[in-house]
C-alpha cells in the first residue's frame, strides 16, 4: 500500500507484532487481507487466522475486491463450545478455560506447522472475552507475540475496540499501533481516517490521513505536508492572452496563488478560462476542479465565449474533475492535486470555487490550514493556482465566507456596476506580492470573443466596499454592443 507505507516511512517493521484497532466497519479486515496479498505476491508464506469470521466470508469479501487468495492460508478457529457440536460440551470444567486454552494451542500448532513470515490475527476481541480479565488478557497476548517473534512472523493483530479500557495494555505491547475511524457526517458519505498512534524507532507522519475503501482495497491519502516535497524551477509567467495581463504586469508569476473574488456571475470562472485557454495553447498540462457547476455547462460556456476546451480534454492536456464536496474528503482532494502536478505535469490548478470547497470540510480553520499546504506545495512546484471565490449576495454589502487573501500572493477583485442604466462589470488588482500591477480599476466585458478590457477608469468611487459607484464620463466606458 503505497499511501500508507508512506505514512509509516517505508512499511511494517518485519518481525514485529502491530496493533490495528478500530470500530466494525472502519476496514480492519481489508487492511489485513492486503497486507497478506502482498506478501504472497513476493513469496511469503502468509496465514489469516480468524476466530470472528468465517473462511466463506473471507473468501466474499476477497471476491468483492477482486482478489485471488491463492497463497494466504485462511485457518478458521471456532472454540470448542460455540460449535453446537454435543460431543465437544462439557461441564466439569470452566468453558472458558478450555475454549482460550484450545483456541490458542490451534493457533500455535498452525503456525509452528507453516511457519508463516505473515501473520493477521483476527481479533483480539475474541481472545479478550474469552481471558475474562485483563491481567490474563494482558499475559495470553504477550505469549503470543513472543511466540511470533521466536518464529520470525511480521503479524497484524486485528482489535474491535469492544472494550476500550483495555486499549492501553495493547499499546504498550504492541510495536506499532494503527487506529481507524469510520466518520458519519449529517450528509453525504461516511468518511473514514486513520492515525499512526506509535510505531518504535520510526518518524512516523502524524496526523489524521484520510483513506477509502473501494472496489481493490483500502486506499489512504496521506496528509499533504509542503516541506517534505523538492522545490521545482519556475518559468516565465503564464498570460491569458487578453489585456487582463495588464493589471498584472505581464501575466501570473509561476510559483503563486492569485484569489479572484466576486459575487456569483460577474465571470470569474470566464477569466480563469482564459488562463487555461492560453496555457493551453502553449502545450501546457491544466487541472480543472469544479464544484459549482458540470463538466458540460463548463466546456458548453467556454466555448460560447472562443474557447473550445474539447480537444484537449480529448488528448489528456486538460485535466476536468467535477467534485462533489459530499463524497469527497479532503484528504483525497489534495491527493488528486498532487497526483496531477507531480504524475501529469500539471502547470495550471483552478479550484472553482473555494465556496464550494468550504462545504467538504468540517471547519473554516481546517480549511485554512489545508489551503495554506496545498498552496505551499504548489508554489515549490512552480505551479500557476488560481482559487475562485464567491462573495455572499449579488449587489450590495458583500461579505466572503473565508478569508483566504492573506494566503494569496495576488488577489483580483471583480465587481458589478451600475452606468447608463446598464449593468457593467469592473475589475482592480488589489494585492500582488511578486513584481509590479496595475492600481487602478477598469471595466470588463465578457463577449463571444472572450474578455475585452477598457481603459483605465479614475471616477470610481466605493469598489471595496462592495458598492461601486461610477460618476465619469460614459463615453469612457466601453462602447455598447450594436443589436
Amino acid at each position: 500500500m503505497v499511501g500508507l507505507d508512506y505514512v509509516l516511512r517505508g512499511g511494517y517493521a518485519k518481525y514485529r507484532s502491530h496493533l490495528v484497532e478500530g470500530r466494525p466497519g472502519s476496514g480492519k479486515t481489508t487492511l489485513g487481507l492486503q497486507f497478506l496479498i502482498d506478501g504472497a505476491s513476493r513469496g511469503e508464506r502468509c496465514l489469516y487466522i480468524t476466530l470472528s469470521e468465517s473462511k466463506r466470508e473471507l473468501l466474499s469479501v476477497a471476491g468483492r475486491h477482486g482478489w485471488d487468495l491463492a497463497g494466504v492460508e485462511i485457518l478458521e478457529l471456532v472454540p470448542p463450545e460455540l460449535s453446537l457440536d454435543p460431543s465437544q460440551l462439557q461441564t466439569l470444567v470452566h468453558s472458558s478455560d478450555l475454549e482460550l486454552g484450545e483456541t490458542v494451542n490451534a493457533a500455535l500448532a498452525e503456525i509452528e506447522r507453516m511457519k508463516p513470515d505473515r501473520v493477521v490475527f483476527d481479533s483480539l476481541s475474541e481472545i479478550r472475552l474469552l481471558s475474562q480479565g485483563s491481567l490474563r488478557y494482558r499475559r495470553q497476548v504477550l505469549a503470543l507475540k513472543s511466540f511470533f517473534l521466536l518464529n520470525h512472523a511480521t503479524v497484524l493483530l486485528l482489535d474491535d475496540l469492544t472494550a476500550e479500557h483495555d486499549d492501553l495494555n495493547l499499546h504498550s505491547i504492541s510495536h506499532g499501533v494503527i487506529r481507524m475511524e469510520q466518520l458519519t457526517p449529517i450528509y453525504g458519505g461516511e468518511r473514514r481516517r486513520l492515525r499512526v498512534i506509535k510505531m518504535r524507532g520510526v518518524q512516523i507522519r502524524g496526523g489524521f490521513h484520510d483513506f477509502v475503501i473501494r472496489p481493490g482495497g483500502v486506499i489512504v491519502f496521506p496528509r499533504l505536508v509542503a516541506s517534505d516535497h523538492e522545490e521545482a524551477t519556475h518559468g516565465s509567467p503564464a498570460s491569458s492572452g487578453n489585456a487582463v495581463d495588464i493589471l498584472l504586469g505581464g501575466g501570473l508569476d509561476r510559483g503563486t496563488s492569485t484569489l479572484v473574488m466576486g459575487p456569483s456571475g460577474v465571470g470569474k470562472s470566464t477569466i480563469a478560462a482564459s488562463y487555461c485557454h492560453a496555457a493551453l495553447g502553449r502545450e501546457e498540462r491544466v487541472l480543472v476542479l469544479l464544484f459549482d457547476e458540470t463538466k458540460r455547462i463548463f466546456l458548453a460556456r467556454a466555448a460560447g465565449l472562443g474557447m473550445d476546451l474539447r480537444p484537449f480534454l480529448e488528448t489528456g492536456d486538460l485535466i476536468l474533475e467535477q467534485i462533489d464536496p459530499a463524497e469527497l474528503s479532503p484528504g483525497e482532494l489534495s491527493a488528486r492535486i498532487q497526483s496531477a502536478v507531480e504524475g501529469l505535469d500539471a502547470r495550471i490548478v483552478v479550484i472553482d470555487s473555494l465556496t464550494g470547497y468550504l462545504n467538504a470540510m468540517s471547519e473554516e480553520q481546517h480549511l485554512v490550514l489545508q489551503m495554506h499546504e496545498i498552496l505551499t506545495y504548489l508554489n515549490q512546484k512552480g505551479v500557476v493556482t488560481i482559487l475562485l471565490l464567491a462573495n455572499h449576495g449579488l449587489i450590495g454589502q458583500m461579505v466572503s465566507p473565508v478569508d483566504m487573501t492573506y494566503l494569496c500572493d495576488s488577489v483580483m477583485l471583480l465587481r458589478f456596476f451600475e452606468s447608463g442604466g446598464r449593468v457593467r462589470r469592473a475589475i482592480s488588482v488589489v494585492k500582488k506580492r511578486v513584481g509590479p500591477h496595475e492600481d487602478t480599476i477598469r471595466e470588463f466585458r465578457i463577449t463571444g470573443d472572450g474578455v475585452n478590457v477598457g481603459e483605465p477608469l479614475a471616477q470610481f468611487h466605493g469598489i471595496l466596499t462592495g458598492v461601486p459607484s461610477y460618476e465619469g464620463k460614459h463615453s469612457d466606458l466601453l462602447a455598447d454592443e450594436k443589436p
